[in-house]
């Protein structure tokens, strides 16, 4: 699961009274496919003052002072991707062997990025002034900081899924798998429905339902950071809706959670309260999904299940 909007913001709160106005002594790469630039070289931070911790779309930026005859702030930023995740330690622990791909020195403690499996997708990038972040930004509208408005502009621009649109980087930032269900759940909505289909209140419904779910489960995730750093990210929630529960009765209308499951991609809904109890299948996406698209009113199970 790649960490969203909440868990990113999670990272933010735990980190900042760890790291903000201390010195970054230094960073320890153990995987060289980790680093995605190359000027400025990674040891001009070194000594540097950490002045903030922000969040760019799913990505944690580290603001440190420029040094040197720079007058521009560097910014070090993190992508976890899919399997990623921060470890606060004592300072100068070691980088686990196999798991460990960095290593962030600060005066205050080590923090330790890690990544699951062997595919190696999360990304570190260092680079100098405001502008050169910007260029980091896929440029998804940010559904916090938008009206209905906007938000359905930017939806509509192409016709494409809900579900698509809404783990679309490009299109809207910050959001993934798990609170892409959540929302379309809360909006009523099916993650097919075509985005140019929709009409005014249905656009409205799903920006309002957006927006309470990603406050919602911020708020929350941020409370836990504030007493323990959060260790294990994970998209899957007992409190969910839908993400995660799939076979389980809806919390809504009772109706047996579904699941769509193609590539790392895996989308779960409600038929009761999102298709007028309709199994989303049909000949082409059947094809394509083959035994993972559900073909019946009753939940279809897997061996892991």
């Amino acid at each position: 699961m790649m960490p969203e909007i909440p868990d990113i913001e999670a990272y933010v709160e735990a980190l900042g009274p760890r790291v903000v106005g201390r010195t970054l002594q230094g960073v320890r790469l153990a995987s060289p496919f980790l680093l995605r630039t190359v000027d400025p070289a990674l040891g001009v931070v070194a000594g540097g003052r950490v002045e903030g911790i922000e969040r760019l779309g799913k990505r944690i930026v580290f603001e440190v002072a420029a040094l040197g005859t720079s007058t521009e702030p560097f910014f070090l930023v993190i992508h976890l991707m899919i399997a990623g995740r921060l470890h606060w330690r004592q300072a100068g622990s070691a980088i686990p062997k196999g798991s460990g791909l960095a290593a962030f020195d600060f005066s205050s403690g080590t923090l330790v990025l890690t990544e699951a499996g062997t595919k190696r997708r999360a990304s570190l990038h260092l680079v100098r002034g405001r502008e050169a972040l910007a260029g980091l930004d896929p440029g998804g509208i940010d559904v916090l900081a938008s009206d209905p408005d906007e938000f359905g502009a930017a939806l509509q621009r192409k016709n494409q899924t809900l579900k698509r649109a809404l783990t679309d980087p490009r299109v809207v930032s910050g959001i993934g798998n798990a609170y892409s269900d959540e929302i379309l759940h809360r909006a009523r909505l099916s993650p097919f429905k075509q985005t140019q289909a929709l009409d005014e209140t249905e656009i409205y419904r799903l920006h309002g339902a957006a927006v309470e779910v990603l406050r919602e489960w911020t708020e929350r995730l941020r409370a836990e950071a504030r007493e323990r750093f959060p260790e294990k990210v994970t998209a899957f929630r007992p409190d969910m809706a839908v993400h995660g529960r799939f076979g389980a009765s809806c919390p809504v209308c009772g109706a047996f959670i579904q699941r769509i499951v193609h590539s790392e991609n895996e989308c779960n809904y409600c038929p009761g309260c999102q298709t007028d109890g309709r199994i989303l299948a049909d000949r082409a996406l059947s094809r394509l999904l083959k035994d993972d698209w559900p073909r019946s009113s009753r939940p279809h199970r897997d061996p892991e299940v």
